[in-house]
């Protein structure tokens, strides 16, 4: 088979229904107006190299033409480039705007791979239970009924809808039905359709703490509200701040970045607080199943349901990839906010019974172990590589913070180039602060390579 510009050989690289417009090529003999039809959808990268064309008498019949008149225009175009041709073989383009000097590549250094990750955000995507996942869909295309492959419900599945309501009643305190619980494809998507019900409902601001998750801020700020900081101390969101508001984004559990647990006055006053103003918190339960010191708090919605919209997925729990999230809404609230986009039937239908069998409780408690350990280790390594840095955070999450002694200019550059990924606390911040703070993920790197990564961090200070 010709291979063409390192493009893999695939069914999908097929240009058999490709629509060519004869009639916009001028006047001529009908081949050269194929001919140049052909020219201008490879020039235009509608064809782009590597691209099978249909065999000849194929496309003839499709345009009510002779063969012959499109083997002329195939050989025209083999003869000026654009087209290549071997016996056995299907007519493939070759030309690229490469070739053609359209497109020089610009000559870049190639960016170093990364040996270790410390980038926060992101599991341990080597535990994903693939076994007990693809036993779960197997499964569950297996036994599902036709009608499951019909138009999805709105909202998500109502089984998916159940089996969460009744994990987030056990598990995380929450005052929550089947009917309160509405599938999406993640905390963002989520975040996305309460903030524009918000919108409608004329509330204009939002406060979010500061520093927090760009993507929860992102996605109110899209939906057109103004977006506003509010300070986080030892004991999470400044509460006392929020005057003049009726929306907060928090995540009380285990805030992200600085891993700070909400207090109990402070969560006492928040509540009073929606209660006062008739507002919302919107909570984002981040990896609040993950901690390692004592039982995880809590939602704030089982504290006040009235007044509380919680979001959660399975982002830290499994994986991002699965793109399933959910959240729940207070009864006020649930005619106003439209459902967007759900994950696919099945795989809502394969969580379902992976929960229904016990299955994400085992991977859970499995995957707690595995952090709380990896997260002794780290500390350990720090202490004993960076004695002058202090770590902060609760014993729980995918992270921690580690202050620095002093500003280190180009320190994270420097340490992709070393083969480090690291994140500086001010990639989070809406109010930059003083001195150097890494936010250090933990949750993707692998147990071997704890002590190499902070023994290359500590190197890369001390030069």
């Amino acid at each position: 088979m010709l291979r063409s510009f390192s493009v893999p050989e695939s069914q999908t690289n097929l240009a058999w229904d490709v629509l060519l417009d004869l009639s916009g090529q001028g006047t001529g003999p009908q081949h050269d107006r194929l001919a140049r039809a052909l020219r201008s959808a490879i020039r235009d990268e509608v064809l782009p190299a590597g691209t099978a064309l249909p065999p000849s008498r194929k496309l003839a019949a499709d345009l009510s033409c002779s063969r012959w008149l499109v083997t002329q225009a195939y050989a025209q175009l083999v003869a000026e480039g654009y087209l290549a041709a071997r016996t056995g073989s299907a007519t493939r383009v070759v030309w690229s705007p490469d070739r053609d000097g359209r497109r020089p590549t610009a000559s870049r250094p190639p960016t170093p791979a990364a040996r270790y990750d410390l980038t926060p955000g992101l599991p341990d995507l080597r535990a994903f239970p693939r076994r007990r996942w693809a036993e779960a869909l197997r499964d569950t295309l297996a036994t599902m009924p036709h009608t499951e492959f019909g138009v999805p419900a709105r909202g998500g599945h109502p089984r998916l809808r159940a089996v969460l309501a009744e994990y987030l009643r056990r598990c995380r305190g929450a005052l929550a039905s089947a009917e309160d619980v509405t599938i999406c494809s993640g905390v963002t998507e989520g975040m996305t359709q309460v903030s524009r019900a918000l919108k409608a409902a004329g509330i204009t601001t939002i406060a979010a703490e500061d520093p927090s998750w760009g993507r929860t801020r992102h996605a109110a700020a899209s939906a057109g509200l103004a977006v506003l900081p509010i300070p986080v101390d030892e004991d999470g969101l400044r509460v006392d701040q929020l005057s003049g508001f009726r929306a907060v984004i928090v995540t009380p559990a285990h805030q992200f970045p600085t891993g700070t647990v909400l207090a109990p006055a402070r969560r006492a006053a928040l509540v009073e607080w929606a209660r006062d103003v008739d507002g919302l918190i919107l909570e984002d339960d981040y990896d609040a199943e993950f901690r390692y010191d004592r039982r995880p708090v809590g939602t704030l919605q089982g504290m006040d349901r009235a007044h509380t919209a919680l979001f959660g997925s399975v982002s830290k729990t499994l994986s991002p990839a699965l793109g399933i999230g959910w959240y729940v809404l207070p009864p006020a609230w649930a005619d106003l906010v439209h459902a967007g986009s759900a994950p696919p039937v099945a795989d809502q239908l394969a969580l379902a019974s992976y929960i229904e069998k016990g299955g994400y409780d085992r991977q859970l408690r499995a995957v707690r172990l595995r952090y709380r350990a990896r997260r002794d280790a780290l500390v350990a390594a720090l202490a004993e590589h960076l004695p002058e840095a202090r770590i902060s955070g609760v014993a729980a999450g995918l992270h921690l913070l580690l202050h620095l002694d002093g500003v280190t200019e180009n320190l994270v550059r420097r340490a992709a180039d070393a083969g480090l990924r690291l994140t500086d606390l001010a990639v989070y911040e809406m109010s930059p602060s003083e001195g150097s703070t890494l936010v250090i993920g933990y949750g993707n790197l692998a147990d071997n390579a704890v002590l190499p990564a902070v023994t290359l961090l500590a190197a890369l200070l001390r030069r």
